[in-house]
């Protein structure tokens, strides 16, 4: 299985990883982006089920990455050859595309086409076709592609014309891993504060509006890409690891992610999960995960955003009822959940393989 160490889908992976254990799945996880940090070392060190190669090669998003990809999938190539696995999991696309010899899954979390659709309402500039090109041909060329919720398999394909072997399988987070404390008055937000998609932009021009105390997570800057958080009422905490994220989501009575763009939102669920009320962005994705558990905002309008936190905050029992909402909602998306269908889905695809390697014998 390949990992970035980026974002959101080192958490998925962490997650997948642990929750597979139980089906006696052993993961060779390759790291790729950017090397691990201690906390995400020592996250991934404890499972017993995984061996780690770590890599900081390019993903595809990245600035001028195809030298390092191609070099990246000559490395999965010979490493799926060395240790014999069954499988191959990619949490991208590029790779979809080799010369496999094994069922290949592609894990579609986001992409470069739906996200610009999403955020600049518009394609990418003509330097992306490269990018395009060679997307469409690792998901046209994999086994069977995952989204996590029906709005971005939907996106994907009007984008890519996907085959008809995809499904959705919604993501999860482990409520062990998070906890309720004493709650204060403060509103969290989490994410790559550098990426338009997540708008914590919006965040930080309402906060001037907003009577509360703001506290933001994440890194302000990534290659080209920086976003300053600079308001009196906002606590910048830098990028945090696992602990450290739990610690911040239970004393926070909202949480806020006035998103563009999230084919799904780990740290959506994780706030749901530590008793958080709910502000998001009013987009496809999170009202189809959410429903009428969470409030949501426009994503251009900072005064709606600060209004909605503001009266929020003020009417207690209406916080109290929107945070036991969102945990309702949360417990539904179980690790159980999530693992029972990668294990049947991994099971389903080596034994197709299998047998389809018996006819052509």
């Amino acid at each position: 299985m390949t990992a970035d160490t980026v974002g959101g889908v080192w958490t998925y992976s962490v997650e997948l990883c642990r929750a597979l254990a139980d089906y006696h799945v052993h993961f060779h996880l390759v790291t790729m982006g950017a090397k691990m940090q201690p906390w995400q070392a020592a996250e991934i060190g404890a499972l017993d089920n995984v061996t780690v190669y770590e890599t900081d090669y390019k993903l595809e998003w990245m600035d001028n990455p195809w030298e390092e990809v191609d070099e990246a999938g000559a490395y999965l190539l010979s490493l799926q050859k060395a240790v014999q696995a069954d499988l191959v999991h990619l949490n991208g696309y590029v790779h979809g595309a080799l010369k496999w010899d094994v069922p290949v899954i592609s894990v579609a979390h986001s992409d470069v086409f739906s996200w610009f659709r999403a955020v600049a309402k518009t394609n990418p500039p003509a330097d992306w076709d490269t990018y395009f090109t060679k997307v469409q041909s690792g998901l046209q060329q994999a086994d069977h592609i995952v989204a996590p919720s029906r709005a971005m398999m939907d996106e994907l394909d009007a984008i890519y014309s996907l085959h008809e072997n995809h499904s959705v399988i919604y993501n999860a987070r482990g409520a062990d891993r998070v906890f309720c404390g004493k709650k204060e008055k403060t509103v969290l937000c989490m994410g790559r504060i550098w990426d338009e998609a997540k708008n914590v932009k919006l965040l930080t021009d309402a906060a001037p509006l907003i009577r509360y105390p703001i506290k933001i997570a994440g890194e302000t800057q990534f290659e080209n890409n920086s976003t300053e958080v600079q308001q009196s009422n906002i606590c910048h905490l830098g990028k945090l690891g696992s602990e450290a994220i739990a610690k911040a989501l239970s004393t926070a009575s909202v949480y806020a992610l006035p998103a563009r763009y999230e084919p799904f939102g780990l740290s959506v669920l994780e706030a749901a999960l530590s008793h958080c009320a709910l502000v998001l962005g009013d987009i496809p994705s999170l009202r189809e995960i959410w429903q009428d558990h969470a409030i949501y905002v426009q994503t251009d309008n900072p005064q709606q955003l600060a209004d909605t936190i503001n009266a929020l905050m003020q009417d207690e029992e209406n916080l109290n009822k929107m945070a036991e909402k969102a945990l309702q909602r949360a417990q539904q998306f179980t690790t159980g959940n999530m693992g029972r269908s990668y294990a049947e889905l991994y099971q389903q695809l080596v034994e197709q393989f299998e047998a389809a390697q018996r006819n052509i014998l």
